[in-house]
């Protein structure tokens, strides 16, 4: 699989920017991605901090971790 060639703290702050009501299509352009990797990143990470999100993604003693992706 690709590594993503955003960090974690830039996937933070472009789903902080949907939070605070900025026009979704606006902050994409800008950010370079499509509106469909938005919404995906908003569906896998939505209402977790980065801290947490890095615990979920290293999850390796259970089938899925707490937000749906595969462990391990």
């Amino acid at each position: 699989m690709k590594a993503s060639k955003f960090t974690e703290a830039q996937k933070a702050f472009i789903l902080k920017q949907g939070e605070q009501g900025t026009p979704v299509a606006e902050f994409c352009r800008k950010a370079g991605i499509s509106q469909a990797t938005y919404l995906n990143w908003k569906k896998k990470y939505g209402g977790l901090l980065p801290d947490e999100r890095r615990v979920c993604a290293m999850a390796t003693g259970a089938f899925t971790c707490c937000c749906g992706a595969r462990a391990g």
